[in-house]
């Protein structure tokens, strides 16, 4: 009796083992996607308008005085703990400094027109008045390749102001430059946000892919990180054959069979591969515990949680501020800064300023609920679909996830470049643009010679 019974565990085990190997490696295949679906405040018109409009930032006196007189009549904020610098959160005494820079220092008007220097404009896709930086290089005898960047939260186009005229300026041993377009995120910075849920980064990377095709193009490069990376992981697996190549400071594969990989690695990491302290041994990821709290209330409650950061100049400076400094430098917390010093001041303030005056916390965090738990079907099939696009992964020391490339390589087969560096974070087109540029350069250059030797 006992034989049969050890026979027939022996047979669930292996049944249950052929079960998740094939759950794992089955490929699915590409779900239906309806790629003109409508996200606008009103009914869809029988005539859409598919005008490109120009558009100006403008933080007006309105804003600027009900802004500075809500910093003034804020309310005495805690100080730390005795010995406490940034560990529980924003140093308040560092906030009081950053609360009076930014009510009496901080040049609103010039900030604007610093933002200007380039043309800004905007359209509406797919219902969403979508704005976007459009920069096109100067020159003669050179290719030029149309680049789409695509930032994440808390952020917008303004991310990539120092990095754009790095790409359209030609470079040296380069002969071709960069037409940039930058975006922002529907519901981010300057863009509309829907009035509908289901809004996902599948969905966005569609709505981001359209407008490129509402500029004229085709076929195009992108670059991303963070939430933009995520839409465009998705935009290359949906439309790989628009898709030129995919640049990535932010490179992640989502699928079980990563998963299972990174924890199959941890028994000998030393195997892994080169920069495996990075990401072994696990319990080193303690980090990722102890500063995603942010993330599960922005990814279950936004609402709830945009309610203060929407009334309050001071709660959002507080709450973006510490994100920020922790995607910079999570090593910092034993200072008052908390990671912030790798980063221009003004560059955060507009960042934050950029969010109160567009009134934009609730719309921008509602991208984090909608990836993780409201999100279709869709998001997880398309994780498991590797893309035949060739990508380049630039990958920093304090980025808030790193992985090996024989995982990235499960989603993106043609890695063709992968950089590792000993510095940079999270921000990392504000902190080391001319760094990410010229990576972005030298992916471009594989890009060509992949679909030359693809021919």
């Amino acid at each position: 009796m006992f034989k049969y019974i050890s026979w027939l565990v022996a047979a669930v085990a292996i049944g249950y083992g052929v079960r998740l190997t094939y759950s794992v490696y089955k490929v699915p295949d590409m779900p239906k996607l309806d790629l003109d679906r409508w996200w606008g405040q009103t009914p869809r018109p029988k005539e859409e308008d598919t005008s490109v409009r120009p558009f100006k930032v403008e933080f007006n006196d309105t804003v600027i005085v009900d802004l500075k007189k809500r910093i003034k009549n804020r309310r005495p904020l805690t100080p730390p703990l005795d010995g406490i610098q940034s560990e529980y959160g924003i140093n308040t005494v560092y906030l009081e400094n950053l609360l009076t820079y930014w009510s009496e220092k901080y040049d609103f008007k010039k900030r604007a027109e610093l933002l200007n220097r380039f043309p800004h404009y905007k359209t509406k896709i797919q219902g969403l008045d979508i704005q976007f930086i459009r920069v096109k290089p100067s020159v003669k005898n050179l290719k030029v390749l149309p680049l789409l960047v695509l930032h994440g939260w808390p952020s917008s186009s303004k991310e990539f102001d120092k990095m754009i005229p790095m790409l359209t300026t030609p470079k040296d041993g380069y002969d071709f430059a960069f037409e940039v377009i930058a975006a922002d995120l529907p519901g981010f910075g300057f863009s509309e946000g829907t009035s509908k849920p289901g809004l996902n980064p599948v969905q966005i990377g569609i709505i981001m892919r359209n407008l490129v095709k509402r500029l004229g193009f085709n076929k195009f490069y992108v670059h991303a990180g963070d939430w933009g990376s995520q839409a465009a992981t998705h935009m290359v697996t949906i439309f790989p054959d628009e898709v030129m190549g995919f640049h990535t400071n932010m490179p992640l594969s989502a699928s079980l069979k990563s998963v299972l990989k990174i924890l199959l690695g941890s028994l000998a990491p030393s195997l892994t591969g080169e920069h495996y302290q990075r990401l072994y041994p696990l319990s080193q990821l303690q980090y990722i515990v102890r500063e995603s709290g942010y993330f599960h209330i922005m990814a279950t409650k936004p609402d709830t949680l945009g309610v203060s950061l929407t009334d309050s100049p001071t709660g959002l400076a507080a709450y973006i501020t510490e994100k920020m400094a922790v995607g910079t430098n999570r090593e910092q917390l034993d200072t008052p800064h908390g990671g912030l010093e790798s980063l221009e001041l003004d560059d955060v303030l507009d960042t934050i300023t950029i969010q109160w005056v567009n009134n934009c916390a609730v719309t921008s965090m509602r991208v984090y609920a909608e990836d993780y738990f409201a999100s279709s079907p869709e998001v997880h099939r398309l994780h498991k679909i590797p893309t035949k696009v060739p990508t380049a992964a630039i990958k920093l020391k304090h980025e808030v996830m790193w992985q090996p490339d024989w995982v990235l390589r499960d989603k993106f087969p043609n890695l063709v470049q992968s950089t590792s560096l000993d510095l940079g974070g999270h921000y990392a087109a504000l902190e080391i643009p001319k760094v990410l540029a010229d990576d972005i350069f030298a992916a471009a250059t594989k890009f060509q010679k992949f679909h030359q030797g693809n021919v």
